[in-house]
């Protein structure tokens, strides 16, 4: 959700789009700036969010962060970053931060994947906030799109406070098909055969702009995408999914994302 005036807005607008859970941005998506909190504030933002009677809050990492970049100065402020948004997020009383899975250079795979997981034992470290990554839309580089390559970086983290995202956009543009009610369920069997299940939090509902396969990351209104309301009902239905927070980060804004919830919430019923 895009915050007018600062997070502080987040409550009110968070009621006029009939949103329960919300994620936000703890500081400028496009900048290496740090959220900047005092104790004070942190404060006041915590006795807000309890008395809007809202529902978990998450954050996500400003979109320059990548942990597998081959930079070493880029991997070192996204490192930092990452930390201070964590830092932020126990703060503000937020469940945890959304980071990308990251992506390194063309055929460097490994050593882009042990970056990544140095990268995410280190951020894990800087608070009690969960780190919870996000699986990517399989462009060039990636470290993790499928659930086998998830788990694969699981593995290779091993940390107690890491959780895992996935984008319904992003799966589908890896080559997930969920636009039919046996892709889905396919899709996210394969979640619960690599015991990742209990680690997934947080679902972004987003419709795909491209055919299944296409690996561009383009997000479309629920419904009006190549998903479809009914591969999304598929997804509300599963079991794994409705222990889930659900947000969308579709285009448009304030009447769009209304809209989009209230589909959501149909598809769901």
């Amino acid at each position: 959700m895009r915050t007018k005036g600062g997070i502080f807005s987040a409550p009110e607008l968070a009621k006029a789009e009939g949103a329960d859970a919300v994620q936000l941005f703890a500081s400028n998506p496009r900048q290496w700036r740090a959220p900047n909190v005092s104790d004070e504030r942190a404060a006041e933002f915590r006795a807000a969010w309890k008395e809007s009677g809202l529902g978990p809050l998450y954050f996500h990492a400003p979109y320059l962060v990548n942990i597998a970049s081959p930079n070493p100065e880029f991997h070192r402020k996204s490192v930092e970053l990452a930390k201070a948004s964590m830092v932020a997020a126990e703060m503000l009383g937020a469940v945890g931060v959304v980071v990308h899975a990251g992506a390194g250079g063309p055929g460097e795979r490994d050593r882009a994947l042990e970056r990544a997981a140095g990268c995410l034992r280190s951020v894990a470290d800087a608070s009690e906030a969960f780190l919870i990554v996000e699986l990517m839309a399989g462009t060039m580089g990636s470290v993790a799109t499928t659930i086998p390559e998830a788990a694969e970086l699981f593995r290779a983290v091993d940390h107690t406070r890491m959780r895992l995202c996935v984008d319904t956009c992003h799966l589908f543009a890896g080559g997930y098909a969920l636009d039919t009610e046996d892709g889905v369920r396919e899709c996210f069997d394969e979640v619960r055969a690599h015991r990742l299940a209990r680690t997934l939090v947080l679902v972004h509902a987003n419709d795909a702009k491209f055919e299944r396969g296409s690996r561009r990351d383009r997000h479309e209104n629920i419904g009006k995408g190549h998903i479809g309301r009914e591969g999304f009902r598929a997804v509300l239905a599963d079991p794994t999914v409705r222990r889930c927070s659900v947000v969308v980060e579709t285009p448009g804004r304030q009447d769009a994302h209304r809209e989009d919830i209230a589909t959501l919430r149909e598809l769901a019923a």
